[in-house]
């Protein structure tokens, strides 16, 4: 099974779908996986680190993939590089966006809409919601050290 990690196209999307602990997770289990280059890179993860984990950099991480992880679901162009009977596993914003779900559904992808798992204690760490309200917390922390730190100087 191939798995990509794709760079979000985005501009103020600086997160990731998955870093290099989840990627060498995923090759244990015996998957395949494929980083575009860059991908991580707004996240502070370099493609060396990919590399380390054991996945494979490429242009073409698309190419043959079983499974697609990205932070916001494909649009445009990025949704008919995606094969048939591939599952797309990302944040869907499906409300009010029929047009764009209904063209994924068209195209023969299987979707997964990360915002929509229950919000329930076993299932938080999968919890897109919680973990990025708990992400924000740690980083607002950080911001305000590195903040205080600088003024010290």
């Amino acid at each position: 099974m191939k798995v990509a990690v794709i760079a979000e196209t985005d501009a103020g999307e600086p997160r990731v779908a998955a870093v290099p602990e989840t990627v060498k997770k995923m090759i244990g289990l015996g998957a395949e996986v494929a980083v575009e280059p860059s991908a991580g890179v707004k996240s502070g993860v370099l493609d060396a680190d990919y590399t380390a984990a054991g996945a494979t950099i490429s242009a073409d991480a698309l190419n043959g993939a079983d499974v697609v992880l990205q932070v916001r679901r494909p649009q445009g162009a990025e949704l008919t590089r995606v094969k048939k009977g591939a599952i797309v596993i990302a944040i869907m914003d499906p409300y009010g966006n029929d047009a764009a779900l209904r063209a994924m559904a068209e195209a023969g992808i299987t979707s997964f809409a990360m915002e929509l798992l229950p919000r329930i204690t076993r299932a938080q760490v999968m919890d897109v919601l919680s973990s990025q309200a708990n992400l924000a917390g740690y980083r607002a922390v950080i911001d305000a050290a590195a903040s205080s730190a600088a003024r010290c100087r």
